[in-house]
């Protein structure tokens, strides 16, 4: 895993092919107590994804809407350091009172 494993917490839901062991032990050996999923006795997430629970999260129903309507405003990027700058920014945006918010 790369040396910034430890900016993010990996996120995914209950699909059988994501419930795999062999997909739990990777998870547990390269990002121990920083993913989110469904769960083993023996498995190091930060916390469980409970069966049968919906998809959707915050970054469904918001963040990437917030994104794109940051993103894709007059003018609109024209190059790709151009795009992942505005997206950078937008992600920056988000600030503690609009998460918990949300």
């Amino acid at each position: 895993m790369s040396e910034d494993s430890e900016d993010f917490i990996f996120q995914q839901e209950g699909a059988p092919p994501h419930w795999q062991r062999d997909v739990r032990r990777f998870l547990n050996e390269s990002l121990p107590q920083r993913w989110i999923g469904r769960v083993g006795k023996e498995d190091l997430a930060l916390q469980f994804w409970p069966p049968r629970s919906p998809d959707l999260t915050s970054c469904d129903f918001f963040l990437w809407g917030f994104v794109k309507d940051a993103v894709y405003v007059p003018s609109l990027p024209t190059t790709l350091n151009d795009l992942k700058n505005r997206i950078t920014t937008a992600v920056n945006s988000v600030t503690q009172d609009i998460l918990l918010r949300v």
